[in-house]
């Protein structure tokens, strides 16, 4: 008995409905970054100068901090009080400051990163 041919199935294909973009066609920052580019180079250095204002920010309140010191201590000769005014008045605000421009320096990077990524 001869088999009867099964039928075979064609799949016939044509161009995509929808045209989806190409990667090309992204803004990509990060590009910008790595080609050095003029638009690179400005996001950069805006990274650089919130970074060095926070530096700035963190030197002035030191600054502010350490520059009376010599005077309150010329001013009591008392060997006690130089320890407790840098041990108790020093030492608490610079761990707070130290505290502060890490978590600052943090938060502008993450920001940064967040620009450049590609979300």
């Amino acid at each position: 008995m001869p088999q009867e041919p099964t039928e075979r199935r064609v799949v016939v294909t044509g161009p995509p409905r929808r045209a989806l973009p190409h990667a090309s066609s992204y803004y990509r920052p990060r590009t910008e970054i790595d080609e050095q580019t003029t638009l690179g180079h400005t996001y950069v250095r805006s990274l650089m100068r919130i970074q060095l204002r926070t530096g700035v920010t963190v030197f002035a309140v030191l600054a502010l901090l350490m520059g009376p010191l010599p005077l309150v201590f010329a001013a009591a000769p008392d060997a006690r009080l130089e320890w407790a005014v840098l041990g108790f008045g020093l030492y608490p605000p610079l761990v707070l400051l130290a505290r502060w421009y890490v978590r600052r320096a943090e938060r502008n990077e993450r920001d940064f990163v967040r620009l450049v990524e590609d979300r």
